[in-house]
């Protein structure tokens, strides 16, 4: 009851800002604010483009526009940092050295551990790493904690018992799969209709998307273009499954991308001060307007944009669908221990 209570204050203040919103919105014949008249007066003149508001976003307060990118890519970071998976550990310089000296002190009958020793008990842990690493993921595979078969187990391309006639590849599509069984859904893709509306929608966003960023003369620009394009990415994720789209999503050059596409930023910025005396300034020569180059620098900007904005809103999703393991360790008994990672 406390929650309703608290959700329906919540939306009736949300819906009384929005309606002094609306209602302060400026008429038609109203003054236009200081941002927009200055907007509107070095838009033409200055960078060539009728757009004020890719001006103001990419030209006049593209320094603001500049610490959002970094901002994302601050964010980007964060989520790549908690989803990271397990690393093997890797010793520091002279760490066994240390540790020999540390034991002969604490314990000076022992006998040291010689080289091929040490290489043996470091064998020996990896293999006992591997093999719990594999008994985890059959464990996985095989189903949670009630025995269930997974849906990602059979996405692999594996076989599983489930209810579904026995041991078998998981079907492609919904389509090839009984009606009325009562276990998870293993098909890769979605059902036909899925699919074919997708692949209506795919083209047409991909339009949009580089209309946006291209035309730097009609409202967009590369934030916007990006997100329309990573949206492209999970549609397909969503109606045919992770394999279409896996060379795609790999995090090693979509890292690398994206730094390239901050750092084309931070170029095409800085290039303002060092040549024009201003950091963001234009330092590019002004094409007619209603062109592909009539913005300068705004062009230049909204591409690197969507460079780095396209890139990390990919690594950010995928990065997150990917955790597999809990950040708070607990034993069987469910009391906690620090020492051991459960996935």
């Amino acid at each position: 009851m406390r929650r309703t209570v608290t959700g329906w204050i919540l939306a009736a203040a949300t819906a009384g800002v929005l309606g002094l919103g609306v209602v302060d919105v400026p008429r038609e014949g109203a003054a236009l604010p200081d941002i927009a008249r200055q907007a509107m007066t070095v838009a033409l003149p200055q960078w060539r483009t009728t757009e004020p508001v890719s001006e103001v976003v990419y030209g006049t307060r593209a320094f603001d526009t500049f610490g959002e990118t970094f901002l994302l890519l601050a964010a980007v970071v964060s989520v790549l940092l908690l989803a990271r998976h397990r690393e093997r550990r890797r010793e520091y310089f002279g760490e066994e050295e240390a540790g020999q000296e540390e034991q002969q002190y604490e314990h000076p009958g022992d006998k040291p551990v010689g080289p091929t020793e040490r290489v043996a008990r470091a064998a020996d842990a990896r293999e006992n790493d591997e093999a719990s690493g594999a008994e985890e993921g059959a464990r996985e595979g095989a189903g949670g904690a009630d025995g269930v078969p997974q849906a990602g187990a059979r996405e692999a391309g594996g076989s599983a018992e489930g209810g579904r006639g026995g041991p078998g590849p998981a079907p492609r599509t919904p389509d090839a799969e009984p009606v009325g069984v009562s276990v998870p859904e293993p098909a890769q893709a979605m059902t036909v209709v899925v699919r074919v509306a997708v692949r209506c929608v795919l083209p047409l966003l991909a339009v949009a998307g580089f209309y946006l960023v291209l035309e730097g003369y009609s409202p967009g620009g590369g934030f916007p273009a990006g997100v329309v394009l990573v949206g492209l990415v999970v549609l397909v994720y969503a109606a045919f499954g992770y394999r279409r789209i896996a060379a795609l999503v790999r995090p090693g050059p979509l890292e690398v991308l994206e730094l390239i596409g901050a750092l084309l930023v931070l170029v095409v910025l800085a290039l303002g001060l060092v040549l024009e005396g201003s950091f963001g300034a234009n330092w590019l020569p002004l094409a007619p307007e209603q062109t592909l180059r009539s913005g300068g620098t705004m062009q230049a900007f909204s591409l690197a944009e969507l460079i780095e904005v396209g890139t990390g809103l990919t690594i950010v999703i995928f990065s997150i669908l990917a955790i597999r393991h809990d950040w708070i360790p607990a034993n069987p008994d469910g009391t906690g221990d620090a020492g051991e990672d459960h996935r």
